[in-house]
């Protein structure tokens, strides 16, 4: 068992206040005592919520984050725009200060946060390097031995004589990085810079921080929101909301339920109230949609696995064979997949039938996609509806190791189909 000995970075009871809103104007000397004379009464009073006369309220970015990270860890934090994992990065770097709590951290700490932080627009690639490398604590002769790797690694050259301010945000992200990660830090700090580079570059990077975590025993901590990146890359996760830790452990789990915030759709969907084309309303109708597998989320499938959903039709013609078809949305609104069943027909004097999918192997990106279900009797389009339900495919292991057949633009899954 690990000691606290090889605790690098441990949080206690992190918290970080703003207030926002119109920042106050001192046209006239009245303006200033009267500012002044406010914001002497809120240090005597109470703490509130918001400041009517200032147009200004509290805000935490961060509230009681408590977490230890261990020499050596890879560790991804993930969560929606604005669950606060900039400001916990930017405490961390020691950038800001936090209102409440501490953080101890133990080692030489390089921090790539925003694109072009630590750069001089009017200085050249290669007078930033010195710059950069300077302000992140680097030796004049270190920068000097590792120059060649660091412009090499960047793939700048070209360019390496030309003022920064020129450079497209892909080169700034390049030079950047290639800087911070030939510091040989203790801790390395990232934040989703690297979204803007090319996928090529994303890659290396990538590969350059397991090897340093792998050979170097450095630790990392990185922002993302490409999932297969934390997944690929990290020992564990933490999951933001709200300023909190909802979760913190495996990089799946942490994965599979920030996949599944917000948006999720009921287990059973009365499809009579939802809107259909003009033309649909024929012989037969979609009258529900119901997921049934009880031991899963509502609407979601780990990667590779199987779906078990329940169409009920309505007919007014029974001896009209069907097929019901069903299409898979990216969130992009790309067709990624599509299934029909067999033809079949309602059992006679009966108005109404049950078909049961099951489709198996459903090797789609782990993602959130919609659903359009649609009904055919006799050859014609009968019912039809736009994005029944949303999806969430769920990471797995094999995900991961199968990168190239999780990608495929399209396919059919295998599925059966019955009649009830």
């Amino acid at each position: 068992m690990d000691s606290d000995a090889d605790i690098v970075i441990q949080a206690r009871g992190l918290a970080k206040h703003y207030r926002i809103g119109r920042a106050p104007r001192h046209d006239t000397l009245r303006d200033a005592v009267a500012d002044r004379a406010r914001r002497l009464w809120r240090s005597l009073t109470p703490a509130r919520g918001s400041d009517a006369s200032s147009g200004s309220e509290d805000f935490w970015a961060l509230q009681d984050v408590s977490f230890s990270i261990r020499r050596g860890e890879v560790v991804g934090i993930v969560g929606r725009n604005g669950a606060g994992k900039s400001t916990l990065l930017k405490v961390l770097a020691r950038i800001t200060e936090p209102t409440r709590g501490s953080v101890s951290i133990r080692g030489r700490v390089a921090s790539l946060l925003e694109v072009g932080t630590g750069f001089h627009p009017e200085l050249t690639g290669r007078e930033n390097i010195y710059l950069n490398g300077a302000v992140l604590g680097m030796p004049r002769a270190e920068i000097r031995r590792k120059f060649d790797e660091i412009v090499a690694f960047s793939e700048v050259e070209r360019f390496l004589d030309t003022p920064v301010k020129r450079y497209s945000s892909g080169m700034y992200v390049r030079l950047a990085f290639s800087v911070a990660a030939h510091l040989e830090p203790n801790i390395l700090i990232v934040d989703e810079v690297l979204a803007v580079g090319d996928l090529q570059f994303q890659q290396k990077c990538l590969g350059k921080m397991r090897e340093a975590t792998l050979n170097q025993g450095r630790t990392v901590l990185i922002v993302s929101h490409q999932m297969e990146s934390i997944l690929r890359l990290c020992d564990s996760a933490l999951l933001l909301s709200g300023g909190r830790v909802e979760f913190a452990g495996s990089p799946m789990e942490a994965v599979a339920r920030y996949t599944q915030v917000g948006g999720r759709s009921p287990r059973a969907v009365d499809c009579r109230t939802l809107e259909r084309p003009a033309w649909a309303g024929g012989r037969v109708t979609i009258r529900s949609l119901e997921h049934l597998d009880t031991a899963s989320p509502a609407w979601s499938v780990p990667f590779g696995g199987s779906l078990d959903f329940v169409c009920e039709l309505a007919g007014t013609n029974p001896e009209t064979p069907c097929e019901v078809f069903h299409a898979w949305f990216s969130p992009a609104g790309l067709e990624v997949a599509a299934v029909q069943s067999p033809a079949f027909s309602f059992a006679s004097g009966r108005a109404g039938v049950r078909v049961r999918s099951h489709l198996q192997n459903i090797r789609l990106t782990p993602g959130a996609y919609t659903l359009n279900v649609g009904v055919r009797a006799g050859g014609r389009m009968e019912d039809f509806i736009e994005t029944v339900v949303r999806i969430d495919v769920l990471p797995t292991a094999e995900s991961i190791t199968r990168h190239a057949e999780a990608y495929r633009a399209f396919y059919v899954p295998e599925a059966d189909f019955r009649v009830e």
